[in-house]
């Protein structure tokens, strides 16, 4: 006898939730649900723009000439350094040339300062006289001057201080404006000072600013007339903070004659004929730019460093071919 079970028949399905551990799938048009956001996401990492990135020391290698090549680079770029700051604290004259009258203010005058001796000329026949292109002709010019005698009252040491025009011209030391004129002047001299313009005390600037300082004419004919002929630069400094200054270089040629005209010996003078060159010389005062001091440093600390490296790399490699080399040997 037989038991019989009932098969269960199909029936039309219910909604309902679905068994435990099942995946129900979405039919036709269902939307699928979004999916979950990880709670994980790698946040930003500011340390991805390192360039310099870390080699632990344990994968480095140490070596002798590393070491000498490392302390040589350190103390070549200390050299280069100190040399760069040198450079840098230190400030540089910078000249240029242009076609300008710079000292426009000067009202067309230049100042002129002179300091002769004259040993064998009593100081009541010394005198001073201008005259120029403009038409200014003055004998026995006394203003800002001094006479002060020499050898007991025998010569003249003569100082002026005058200006000048700011065209072609002379002035001259004679006895012309003497009242009674000598018979045999004695025109023998030292000149301790000429100088236009502004006395300019820079180490750094070398220029013609007093080129007849010393010049002795006492070995010479006493009758004999003397020709300096001169040619007046304008000269412009303008130090650090813009201040500028205005002097004067020249340079000088020079004769000595005995003149004579029909009526007989011509009374001998000092002429001292002047013409002005259009060309300027400016000379700036600078500093190094800080940019400029920071390239350079820039300059010398990498490139000693690439070439120490590259140095240090190709001894490294010799030395070990060479161990390799060797070891072969020995097997």
């Amino acid at each position: 006898m037989g038991c019989a079970f009932p098969v269960p028949r199909p029936g039309p399905s219910l909604p309902g939730p679905a068994a435990a551990g099942s995946e129900a799938t979405p039919g036709p048009g269902a939307r699928s649900p979004p999916a979950a956001t990880s709670a994980s996401t790698m946040p930003f990492d500011f340390r991805r723009f390192d360039i310099y990135r870390k080699v632990p020391k344990d994968l480095t290698q140490p070596t002798y000439t590393g070491a000498i090549i490392s302390v040589c680079c350190c103390l070549f770029i200390l050299f280069l350094f100190l040399s760069e700051l040198t450079g840098f604290i230190a400030t540089e004259i910078v000249n240029e040339l242009y076609v300008d009258d710079p000292d426009k203010d000067s009202g067309g005058k230049i100042e002129v300062n002179l300091n002769i001796s004259l040993p064998n000329l009593h100081c009541e026949l010394v005198g001073l006289d201008i005259q120029d292109e403009m038409g200014r002709h003055e004998v026995g010019h006394i203003d800002n001057s001094m006479k002060i005698p020499l050898n007991n009252g025998d010569g003249c040491r003569f100082e002026g201080h005058f200006s000048i025009n700011k065209v072609p011209g002379n002035f001259h030391v004679s006895t012309h404006s003497a009242t009674a004129q000598p018979q045999n002047p004695d025109m023998t001299h030292v000149i301790h000072k000429l100088s236009f313009g502004d006395k300019l005390q820079v180490h750094n600037v070398h220029g013609a600013f007093n080129a007849l300082e010393g010049a002795d004419k006492l070995s010479s004919n006493p009758l004999a007339s003397h020709d300096y002929i001169l040619k007046i630069v304008p000269t412009v400094y303008e130090d650090m903070s813009g201040k500028q200054r205005y002097s004067y270089q020249y340079t000088v040629a020079n004769k000595e004659y005995v003149a004579y005209s029909h009526t007989g010996r011509i009374i001998p003078a000092i002429w001292f004929r002047y013409d002005l060159s259009p060309i300027t010389v400016k000379y700036t005062e600078r500093r190094q730019p800080l940019y400029r001091f920071i390239t350079s440093i820039c300059a010398i600390i990498g490139g000693t460093f690439t070439v120490a490296g590259i140095l240090d790399s190709c001894i490294f490699t010799a030395s070990e071919a060479w161990k390799k080399i060797q070891l072969g040997k020995m097997q």
